[in-house]
């Protein structure tokens, strides 16, 4: 495509995209579909010049006020993914000279706000937490995401797919903390491998295969994945249960339960068995109460600690839809304990970096439901044989009370767990 005619297209997905009516990167694969013709490289460039946009908008948007001509375009000059020369042959002489001069503010002369890149309402409760690590933390969340793998030890061995993978020109390395876990670099289309089609893989980042792990799912157990979602968790419990007992993977989307179809049959698991419920009191769970081993409550969340993929997220969320989140994550918890028989373990799970969705849902609960013993992520991660258990935990006397995993420190997404068992 000409570099003129890809940079009109790259504004026009950003000026979509800034609307925010819809997460990024539905946005993303709706306009591909419409518009079939672009090819790999176009897609990769498009895709990449919206999420640098995302990621850097407060910044951007201070410099597009001395540029000129439709803003949509300024933040796509600003954010193009691809050769400068590319680019400037695709610019008038004044954008050329505008660009040059953007390019020569150096980092240290630009406001906090500037470098940071977050909303006001998010950045004190990150200083808070993080003191020196702030900087650190925002740095990762720029960098964008690796790729991770679980490798589905129902099928196949860690060691064998690395080498399938080798020889399929994608190099892996082991995950350090999941026993399950590859990373790889780049974007390989994974979905044209066979390893991909007769299920020994999925997609699913290191700090997902954690909160599995946690769950400690054992041979013949009743368990559930009370927030199933598409259900990358529940076919890693699954695979954990070498594919016996009975694993309920709840949600009140049954069209998200629609995208865990494909993945279980090729995942070669037979129990597994997804239930679409209308809310956390639904009959179905009513005749459950007292009668499950294990349950997984990876609870719907702002989705924070997944900023390094979603940098949209932090425009389109804001304090009050926190506050109401909480609200949800609290009811949702405590329906999803009565399912316990004595004896049972209790996970609850976000992707967010905010204390209001994590440690304080879990204290509150932990002093409403006396009969709820909490138990020690590190103790339990270090019982697993996870190297380096406790660099991943925080909270309580011992500082390993809750697995606490943040992008700068574990390079994984933001995630955090606690679990208890019911006395």
């Amino acid at each position: 495509m000409h570099p003129k005619s890809l940079l009109d297209v790259c504004s026009e997905l950003v000026r979509l995209t800034l609307k925010f009516d819809h997460p990024a990167d539905a946005i993303v694969s709706r306009f591909f579909r419409d518009n079939r013709g672009l090819g790999p490289r176009e897609r990769a460039t498009l895709a990449e010049t919206v999420y640098t946009v995302l990621r850097k908008k407060l910044l951007f948007d201070q410099l597009a006020l001395s540029g000129s001509g439709p803003k949509e375009r300024r933040l796509a000059i600003l954010g193009f993914y691809g050769p400068r020369d590319f680019l400037k042959s695709a610019l008038t002489d004044q954008e050329k000279q505008w660009l040059d001069q953007c390019d020569q503010v150096k980092p240290t002369d630009l406001m906090d706000r500037h470098r940071h890149n977050l909303p006001d309402w998010l950045v004190q409760p990150l200083k808070e937490q993080l003191g020196d690590g702030f900087w650190p933390l925002v740095d990762s969340l720029n960098l964008g995401a690796g790729l991770d793998l679980r490798v589905n030890t129902q099928l196949a061995k860690r060691e064998a797919i690395q080498k399938e993978l080798a020889q399929a020109g994608i190099q892996a390395v082991p995950t350090p903390y999941s026993p399950w876990g590859l990373r790889i670099e780049g974007k390989p289309p994974l979905n044209k491998l066979d390893a991909f089609t007769r299920g020994a893989i999925e997609v699913q980042d290191e700090g997902s295969q954690l909160l599995a792990l946690l769950l400690e799912a054992k041979r013949g157990e009743m368990v559930a994945d009370f927030c199933a979602g598409a259900g990358g968790k529940t076919l890693a419990i699954g695979a954990a249960m070498r594919s016996t007992g009975r694993l309920y993977a709840f949600d009140t989307s049954a069209h998200r339960l629609e995208a865990l179809k494909p993945r279980l049959a090729r995942s070669g698991l037979s129990n597994v068995h997804p239930a679409a419920i209308a809310h956390e009191r639904d009959d179905r769970i009513k005749r459950l109460a007292g009668k499950l081993d294990r349950v997984l409550v990876d609870a719907p969340c702002s989705g924070l600690g997944t900023l390094r993929r979603n940098p949209d997220l932090k425009w389109r969320q804001n304090l009050q839809a926190v506050q109401e989140m909480t609200v949800k994550q609290a009811a949702i918890l405590a329906s999803a304990a009565r399912l316990l028989k004595p004896g049972g373990r209790l996970v609850y799970a976000t992707c967010s970096i905010l204390p209001q969705e994590n440690e304080a849902i879990a204290e509150a609960f932990s002093a409403a439901h006396s009969d709820f013993q909490p138990l020690e992520a590190g103790e339990l991660l270090a019982q697993l044989k996870v190297e380096g258990a406790a660099s991943l935990c925080s909270g309580g006397d011992s500082g390993q009370k809750y697995l606490r995993l943040w992008p700068h420190k574990h390079q994984t997404d933001g995630f955090f767990a606690a679990i208890w068992q019911k006395k």
